[in-house]
């Protein structure tokens, strides 16, 4: 036998009833636990037929004898949801162990006593007689919590307004979020990760409310939290069911608005660095799609575009797949957000205006992401390097540099596989320490010797003069500059 209750009810109510003659075993600090359900069950386990909220009550007969048993009945009925588990006193309650007693305390799971005297249909009875709110006025909330398709149709309400509006028809403060606590919908704050279920399959019930999932296509997206707000008439677990359902239809037109942007986005960057747009209608593109003040490009490898999406999906941006390669074109924010992401490797070129040509900007960002390959960190900013930044931007200054420098050595590499050139650029980088830069090389110090002595022959500079180290060091740095080593 059971009742529902459509007003909100507390266990604390339930004791102060003098009729009832209730008491408390345990659990003392749960009484302002929702009731909206009195149940009889005599069964072990219930919970496959619970939706939480409910006062469970038995002879005992359902209470199991040892203690570990005990303990598990009691935190199985508290995971679903239950509200208070009520023990008729001198029938079949077996003798309760402390281990039962201490789970009670520990979760806040009121267990209550209940006289030979009084029957549990008077439990029920009391529980229904609270019920102030008619099924009719929950009908409606759920009604107009439909009407939210119609607002979404014609209104094209903002997300934060639209979820504003079932709030006030609903009663709960609504929160949503991805499985991962991060933000599922603009405008909609997230919940306190404590009380996120385990998964979705988990009861409903929540203190203070109902957790649900979102679903989307492959899966849930997320889940929505909705708290009782303070003075309002909660309207139900099937009026929060309604609105996840409107969360779902919700997400899946800003995914679909946001893969049009990215698409729009990517044909974008592409022709700017085809070079193709002149500044003025670079800038109104750029501005339609919410890219506005300093930019900068980056080049990402050695990460996928699932995590790429995930860690940058508050911020404005466009993106561009070439090959193995991920160009990013946004504000500088982007590179701190690129650079959390767990292996990658990322170049950034120095900020520049809206409407300037990516030229110069991609040589920088492809520049700086062979040195954050090279170095292992995961990300490295074009203009940090003090020796770089005086290097010219024209690459044809650059080549004729590395030509006049470099180009024998070049060669030879080329030629024989010889690793010159890396051996020269490792020497220098470790300041001149042939011990360490061998072992960073994997060879032993006598053949970096070699490599040493063999390029100074093809370049004709001798590596021990200021004036020649300083001329290889630079050609070395502009020849990174064009992506030659």
């Amino acid at each position: 036998m059971f009742l529902v209750a459509d007003h909100k009810l507390s266990v604390e109510d339930l004791l102060s009833f003098p009729a009832l003659q209730l008491t408390v075993l345990a659990g003392g600090s749960g009484l302002r636990r929702s009731v909206s359900w009195a149940h009889v069950s005599e069964l072990e386990d219930p919970t496959p037929w619970l939706l939480g909220a409910e006062m469970i009550m038995t002879t005992g007969l359902a209470v199991p004898r040892t203690a570990a048993r005990q303990r598990a009945y009691l935190e199985r009925l508290d995971d679903a949801g239950v509200s208070a588990l009520a023990l008729s006193a001198q029938l079949h309650v077996p003798p309760l162990h402390p281990a039962f007693l201490q789970a009670a305390e520990e979760r806040g799971m009121p267990v209550l006593e209940v006289p030979l005297s009084v029957p549990f249909i008077a439990i029920a009875q009391e529980v229904a007689a609270a019920v102030q709110e008619i099924p009719g006025q929950r009908l409606g909330a759920q009604l107009q919590v439909f009407g939210a398709l119609r607002w979404m149709a014609t209104e094209r309400l903002e997300t934060a307004v639209l979820f504003r509006r079932l709030e006030r028809l609903s009663g709960y403060q609504v929160h949503l979020c991805t499985p991962q606590g991060r933000p599922l919908l603009p405008g909609v704050p997230v919940p306190d990760p404590g009380l996120l279920p385990g998964s979705v399959d988990a009861p409903p019930t929540i203190p203070g409310g109902f957790a649900v999932p979102v679903l989307a296509p492959g899966g849930p997206a997320g889940f929505l939290v909705a708290l009782e707000r303070r003075g309002a008439r909660p309207a139900g677990l099937a009026v929060v069911q309604h609105i996840a359902t409107v969360a779902a239809l919700q997400l899946a037109m800003v995914r679909q608005e946001r893969e049009t942007l990215r698409r729009e986005g990517a044909e974008t960057l592409a022709e700017l660095l085809q070079d193709v747009l002149d500044p003025a209608a670079a800038r109104r593109r750029l501005q339609r799609l919410s890219i506005e003040g300093d930019i900068a490009l980056l080049v990402v490898r050695a990460v996928s575009e699932d995590d790429l999406l995930r860690e940058l999906d508050e911020l404005p941006y466009l993106l561009l797949n070439r090959g193995e390669e991920r160009y990013l074109l946004g504000p500088p924010e982007l590179g701190a957000a690129v650079a959390a992401i767990s292996g990658v490797a990322a170049g950034m070129s120095r900020s520049f205006a809206p409407g300037e040509s990516l030229r110069v900007a991609q040589r920088e960002a492809l520049w700086a992401v062979s040195q954050a390959v090279r170095s292992g960190r995961p990300l490295v900013r074009y203009g940090n390097d003090p020796t770089g930044r005086w290097l010219p931007d024209d690459p044809t200054v650059l080549s004729a540099l590395v030509e006049h420098v470099l180009g024998e050595a070049l060669r030879y590499d080329a030629a024989h596989d010889a690793h010159l050139l890396i051996s020269v650029r490792t020497w220098m980088e470790r300041d001149r320490r042939t011990d360490a830069a061998a072992a960073a090389l994997h060879i032993h110090p006598n053949t970096l010797a070699y490599r040493l002595r063999r390029f100074a022959a093809l370049s004709g500079r001798d590596l021990s003069s200021t004036e020649a180290f300083a001329e290889v060091w630079l050609a070395i740095r502009a020849a990174g500059q064009l992506g030659l080593t």
